[in-house]
């Protein structure tokens, strides 16, 4: 099992000459966590997170550090420290220092990636392009939904039929696909993430039950909780 048999496809970017403030109301919008952020050909230049975002809200009665810390830490440092707290541009603010990977690369390295690098998702590129995204709950999911003598490289005709299932996804109206994370084997689809409502719900079961080659779907919403709207 690789990368392209679990990635979520449907990837919400930023460009980096973008503002901060786009890149808030972006996560908010799509409820995500994490934007790639990506230069005019597409390619990934560097990762937003909340981490990030968080960095810059400090108590406005935080005392200022003191001259002797400031020249301990290097004349650069207060200088970028000033840059990530200020400034409104999302390359200013951006880790660019990014762990992804492609495609190809097998589950078991990406877990060990997830890990050694203490981070929540990665990137999956193609030719330097975004192409899906891998997060813990994509790899939880896929390993709660086969048994262990599973976890080998899906044959070609599950992964058709992954591709066939994602463009009938992204067809559903009003539907958050990158919200949406399924499985694909023998024919039978298994769905989880989150929806708006029951109809909703029942339109994605639709949705996949009308792909050809789809033999049965497991359909496993949850719902948003109702703060999340209208932040």
């Amino acid at each position: 099992m690789q990368a392209i048999d679990i990635m979520t496809t449907t990837v919400i970017t930023i460009p980096q000459d973008a503002k901060i403030v786009q890149a808030v109301r972006l996560m908010l919008e799509h409820h995500i966590s994490a934007l790639p952020v990506v230069d005019a050909d597409g390619g990934l230049t560097g990762l937003i997170s909340e981490g990030d975002l968080m960095r810059r809200i400090r108590a406005p009665e935080a005392p200022r550090r003191s001259w002797w810390l400031e020249l301990l830490d290097g004349p650069g440092n207060a200088a970028h420290d000033f840059v990530m707290l200020n400034s409104q541009r999302v390359t200013d603010v951006m880790s660019r220092e990014i762990v992804s990977v492609e495609e190809d690369t097998p589950v078991g390295t990406i877990a060990r990636l997830l890990d050694k690098h203490r981070i929540k998702r990665v990137p999956v590129l193609r030719d330097g392009r975004v192409v899906g995204i891998v997060s813990r709950a994509n790899l939880l999911q896929a390993l709660a939904s086969v048994p262990d003598q599973a976890l080998q490289t899906p044959p070609a005709d599950d992964r058709a039929l992954r591709t066939r299932v994602d463009a009938a996804l992204k067809e559903v109206p009003e539907v958050a696909v990158n919200l949406i994370t399924y499985t694909v084997k023998d024919g039978h689809v298994v769905l989880w993430g989150v929806a708006d409502s029951d109809t909703q719900e029942k339109a994605i079961r639709v949705a996949v039950e009308n792909v050809p080659g789809v033999r049965s779907t497991d359909v496993q919403m949850g719902r948003l909780p109702a703060w999340s709207y209208g932040i």
